[in-house]
């Protein structure tokens, strides 16, 4: 029975693994087709590969460009995230009284706000700052990096807090009575202790932010800071969809995210465990 059980078991793993991935052959296999026969059978594989239509893509949707700015808006990003969550984080777990709890609290509730509650909102703000105080907070990278960071840094501290937690006072005390400053502290004796949530958070805002469409698209007007996923939007049209061609720029889109994702994913799960249990 136990054998019989662990079979069925796998098979059901088996048959939910294909049903997650199919999106994902639906969308290789077709970025290969050309229209007439994508719409003849979705599922079916394509007459000839080649990869013609991801020449195509990559000039309509100006990759290299969209390729650089997602790369310099993501990788700036996920930084400025890490740099400033890690010491906030360290600060809010060192210094044990009432008002570090609750901001840590507030932290961690606005991890509850859903953004479409607050998109237009944020960008009536954004306007008036850019407006009135003359910073441009829309249609540049700056802009959109600044709210990246703020929707992304409570879910950092959050994680960061519960790992530092775990780590000894006593390493802290005893670098102080060897002179080590406020700044040396830190950035020598813990940030080189949280390598392993470091790399998780990374991980994570790496995957969000690259593949991230609302905000840039409410953020970014021009063409030539369209981020990858904006571009896609090029196949899209008022009456036609070149689904072929979209399918192709979908692919190119995704192969940096899942390079990466596979070349860290073992920090993933050991990373949230550390930070979030502990």
């Amino acid at each position: 029975m136990r054998k019989t059980g662990r079979l069925l078991s796998e098979i059901l793993l088996v048959a939910l693994a294909l049903l997650f991935l199919s999106p994902i052959y639906i969308m290789v296999v077709n970025s290969f087709k050309t229209r007439a026969e994508m719409y003849e059978n979705v599922l079916a594989l394509p007459s000839s590969f080649g990869f013609g239509y991801f020449a195509k893509a990559m000039e309509k949707m100006n990759f290299w460009t969209a390729f650089g700015n997602s790369l310099y808006v993501t990788a700036l990003s996920v930084l400025l995230v890490v740099v400033l969550a890690s010491m906030t984080a360290w600060m809010l777990v060192r210094t044990d009284n009432r008002l570090s709890k609750i901001i840590f609290m507030t932290f961690v509730a606005t991890m509850l706000i859903p953004f479409q509650t607050l998109m237009m909102p944020l960008m009536q703000v954004m306007d008036w700052i850019r407006s009135h105080l003359h910073i441009p907070m829309l249609n540049t990278h700056g802009g959109l990096i600044y709210m990246n960071v703020g929707f992304h840094a409570s879910m950092a501290v959050f994680l960061y807090h519960g790992f530092i937690k775990s780590i000894p006072v006593a390493l802290e005390e005893a670098a102080t009575l060897d002179g080590c400053s406020k700044f040396g502290l830190f950035w020598r004796i813990v940030f080189p202790m949280l390598k392993t949530i470091t790399i998780t958070i990374a991980i994570l805002n790496v995957i969000s932010l690259w593949n991230d469409y609302l905000l840039p698209s409410l953020t970014l007007s021009d063409k030539t800071l369209r981020t990858i996923p904006l571009s896609t939007f090029y196949f899209f049209g008022e009456f036609t969809i070149e689904w072929n061609l979209a399918m192709a720029g979908l692919t190119l889109t995704i192969i940096p995210v899942v390079v990466f994702y596979a070349l860290a994913q073992k920090y993933i799960i050991k990373g949230i465990a550390a930070g979030a249990v502990k």
